[in-house]
C-alpha cells in the first residue's frame, strides 16, 4: 500500500488509488448532477411569469452531504432549483426531484441491495459498521437499525408470498422435502415445509413455504389445501423422500398426482440398515437401478439387488421391492426430466445455503424473523435455479402425452 506525506507532513490514512477512485466518482457524480439541472431548466425555459420573467432557473446548491456507494464514501453538493411553477390541481408549488440523488438519499441502491444479501449469508447486524466501514471509508446510512427494518420488510413479503393467487401459474412437477434448521420455531420438533415447482415453461420455482410440526400429515394437508384454495392446479408428479405424512397428504388434496420416491434419501436409507462391509457394493447396485437406460432394465436390476442380498438383508430388499413402483415413476416421462425427478436434490441444494445461514447466526429471533430469513434466501438463490432440460416437453407432459423408454409416443392417428 502507497503511504502518502502531505505539504505540512501529516500522513494521508488509506490508499491512494481508493482515494482516486472516490475523487473520481464524486467528480463525475457532481457533474452528472450538474447536467441534469441543466436539462430540466432547459426544458422548462419557456415557462415564464407575466413579466416575461423564467419561472424555472437556479438557485445555488444544497449543503454537503456524504453519500456511501460501491466506490466509498463521497460528499457531494446538490444543485438547488427554484421552480415557481404552481401545480393547478393541487394548489402547491412545483418541486424538482433528482433522479440520480433524491432527497433522502443517503446510499447508493447498489449497497441497499448489499446490506441483505450480507445479512443473509452471514453477517450479524453488529458488525455491519466495522466492517463496512473498512471496505467503503464511511459509516453512514450503515447501522444494525437499518437491518432491522429490512427484516421487518422480509416478514411481510413472505406473507403477501403465502396469500398469492396460484391459478395463474400451472405446476406440472413439485419437490417437497421438510428442513429442519436452527431457528425458533413454534416447537422444538418444528420443520420448513418447502414446494418446489416447475412451471409450463420449464423454469423452477419456489411454490410455498411454512413450519409444520414433525412433518405431520395435518401439517403437509394444511399447506397443500392452502395452495389449492388459492387456485393451485393438481400436479402432474410429485417427488419427495418417504415421510409418509406428505404422501397421505397428497392423496388427500391432489388424489390424481403421481408419487416418485427420491432415490437420494432412499439410497441412505437402505445401506444405513446394512453392515458397513456391504455398503459400497450394495449403493452400487442402487445406482444400476436409477441409472439404467429404462425401466425395464431398472426392474431387472432391482431383481438383481433381491436376489444378491435377500438371504442376508431382506429388510433392505424390502425397502427397494415394497415402494418399486413409486421408485421407477419417473421412467414414464421425458428421458431429458430424469435426471430432475429421481431426487429432491433441486430443495436439497438451495438449503444448503439456508443451513450455513442458520448455523452462523445460531438462532434467527422470532418464528415470523426466521421463516422470513429463510424466505429469502430462497427468493435470492431462485434467481441462480435452471431450467429443467427439454423444457419444451414439460406441456406435453401436462397434456398427457404419453412416453415410453423416455420417448414420445405419437397418437396412431397422428403417425398416419
Amino acid at each position: 500500500m502507497l503511504t502518502v506525506v502531505n505539504d505540512d507532513a501529516s500522513v494521508r490514512e488509506g490508499s491512494l488509488i481508493d482515494d482516486i477512485v472516490r475523487e473520481g466518482a464524486r467528480r463525475m457524480l457532481a457533474a452528472a448532477l450538474e447536467a441534469e439541472v441543466d436539462a430540466y431548466i432547459a426544458e422548462l425555459a419557456e415557462e415564464r411569469d407575466s413579466r416575461g420573467r423564467r419561472l424555472v432557473v437556479r438557485n445555488g446548491h444544497h449543503q454537503a452531504r456524504k453519500v456511501t456507494t460501491s466506490a466509498g464514501s463521497v460528499e457531494v453538493r446538490a444543485p438547488r432549483v427554484n421552480d415557481r411553477r404552481v401545480d393547478e390541481a393541487t394548489g402547491e408549488r412545483r418541486r424538482f426531484s433528482s433522479a440520480i440523488l433524491p432527497p433522502w438519499c443517503r446510499k447508493s441502491p447498489k449497497i441497499a441491495e448489499v446490506l441483505p444479501l450480507l445479512y443473509l449469508h452471514g453477517l450479524s447486524s453488529g458488525d455491519f459498521v466495522p466492517a463496512m466501514e473498512q471496505f467503503l471509508g464511511s459509516s453512514a446510512g450503515l447501522s444494525p437499525a437499518t437491518v432491522t427494518r429490512l427484516t421487518a420488510q422480509w416478514q411481510d413479503d413472505h406473507a403477501a408470498f403465502q396469500d398469492r393467487d396460484l391459478s395463474q401459474t400451472d405446476y406440472v412437477y413439485i419437490w417437497v422435502d421438510g428442513i429442519h434448521l436452527r431457528i425458533r420455531l413454534d416447537q422444538a420438533k418444528a420443520a420448513v415445509l418447502v414446494v418446489l415447482g416447475v412451471r409450463a415453461d420449464g423454469t423452477k420455482e419456489l411454490v410455498a413455504m411454512a413450519d409444520g410440526y414433525r412433518e405431520s400429515t395435518e401439517a403437509w394437508a394444511g399447506l397443500l389445501r392452502d395452495c389449492a384454495r388459492r387456485g393451485m392446479r393438481a400436479p402432474v408428479l410429485a417427488v419427495g423422500d418417504g415421510a409418509l405424512g406428505f404422501w397421505k397428504a397428497l392423496r388427500e388434496v391432489f388424489p390424481t398426482t403421481r408419487e416418485q420416491r427420491c432415490w437420494v434419501h432412499k439410497t441412505a436409507n437402505v445401506i444405513d440398515s446394512m453392515p458397513r462391509s456391504a455398503q459400497p457394493a450394495a449403493k452400487k447396485a442402487l445406482q444400476d437401478i436409477y441409472n439404467a437406460e429404462d425401466r425395464e432394465h431398472a426392474e431387472q436390476a432391482i431383481g438383481l439387488f433381491a436376489k444378491l442380498y435377500q438371504v442376508k438383508f431382506p429388510k433392505a430388499v424390502a425397502k427397494v421391492t415394497d415402494d418399486q413402483d413409486e421408485l421407477l415413476a419417473f421412467y414414464d416421462y421425458p428421458a431429458e426430466h430424469w435426471i430432475h425427478l429421481r431426487t429432491t436434490n433441486p430443495i436439497e441444494s438451495t438449503f444448503a445455503t439456508v443451513r450455513l445461514r442458520t448455523k452462523v447466526t445460531k438462532g434467527a429471533g422470532s418464528r415470523a424473523a426466521g421463516l422470513a430469513m429463510v424466505f429469502k434466501l430462497v427468493e435470492s438463490a431462485q434467481a441462480r435455479w435452471r431450467a429443467v432440460n427439454g423444457a419444451h416437453l414439460v406441456p406435453l407432459v401436462r397434456a398427457g402425452a404419453r412416453f415410453e423408454r423416455g420417448l414420445l409416443v405419437e397418437r396412431q392417428d397422428q403417425a398416419a
